[in-house]
């Protein structure tokens, strides 16, 4: 039988390959660098083999969809932060099968999702990002599932969750399930950005976020999957918080009773919230 064994909300800011070079900004994301390797390391100390990301980076217009490629290998520029990612180089294994079996599963619960076998399907950087961090010598295998869902209902994202759970427990894999997103997301216009990289787009998004991070703490998860729906709108969740709908989905929804474990102190960065999250898996 198969385990999930680590759920975490992460960050992907493009950011962090700022942090990464000389100049001004070098060693600016390094907790939330740090963060992501911490994951990196549970997931072997927890025999992980498989990696599932829902990535709020990945826009789809209509269904629900899965990029469940046997292998991907390729070279990444992001058309957003060409600034930021260039030339990313990465080569993953993919786990097809899984990507297969939880397509099936929602479609049975009347949700449209569809699982693709593509090659010039890509990974989007909320996905290659992250993994760059926790997976850089590619040992576990990835599979992405599309997050960023502008016109899909938040109830059936929590579906999809509690189905990705369903087809993870079912299978012969050990896997570790990644919400790849930021909090608050409204980024700074145009030519504030430069000078706003480390901060926030508004003291409002700032404050509910914190709340948030507040009620994960204490696990006061009902209340939270409450204000989720107008928390993801008010505050420009980003992918209006398909990623998050789908975690605490796959956790129990509201009566998931666990207290979040934060990795990565919250931060603010070109205009938006971010923080890295583990939640301990309960009965």
């Amino acid at each position: 039988m198969g385990k999930l064994s680590l759920a975490a909300k992460i960050t992907h800011v493009p950011s962090m390959f700022l942090s990464e070079m000389p100049g001004p900004n070098h060693g600016c994301r390094e907790q939330a660098i740090d963060g992501l390797k911490e994951i990196g390391r549970r997931c072997d100390a927890l025999g992980v083999d498989t990696i599932v990301v829902l990535d709020t980076h990945w826009l789809v217009n209509t269904a629900y969809h899965v990029n469940a490629r046997e292998r991907y290998k390729g070279v990444y520029t992001s058309n957003e932060f060409p600034h930021f990612i260039q030339n990313l180089e990465y080569d993953y294994s993919g786990a097809p099968e899984l990507g297969d079996e939880i397509a099936k599963l929602v479609s049975a619960d009347g949700i449209r999702m569809m699982s693709h076998h593509v090659d010039t399907l890509e990974l989007e950087y909320g996905t290659l990002v992250p993994m760059r961090y926790i997976n850089a010598d590619g040992r576990f295998r990835v599979l992405s599932i599309a997050a960023w869902c502008p016109w899909h209902e938040m109830d059936e994202s929590f579906r999809i969750g509690q189905a990705v759970r369903k087809v993870i427990e079912a299978s012969n894999q050990n896997v570790a399930l990644l919400a790849s997103g930021s909090l608050s997301h409204r980024i700074h216009d145009n030519n504030n950005a430069p000078a706003g990289i480390h901060t926030i787009s508004d003291e409002f998004y700032k404050q509910v976020d914190l709340r948030v991070l507040d009620l994960w703490r204490e696990g006061r998860n009902e209340e939270f999957v409450k204000m989720l729906p107008l928390y993801s709108k008010l505050c420009h969740g980003e992918g209006f918080m398909h990623d998050t709908a789908m975690l605490f989905g796959a956790l129990g929804g509201g009566q998931y009773s666990g207290s979040a474990e934060i990795l990565t102190d919250y931060f603010t960065s070109s205009g938006t919230g971010q923080v890295n999250a583990v939640f301990p898996l309960v009965a």
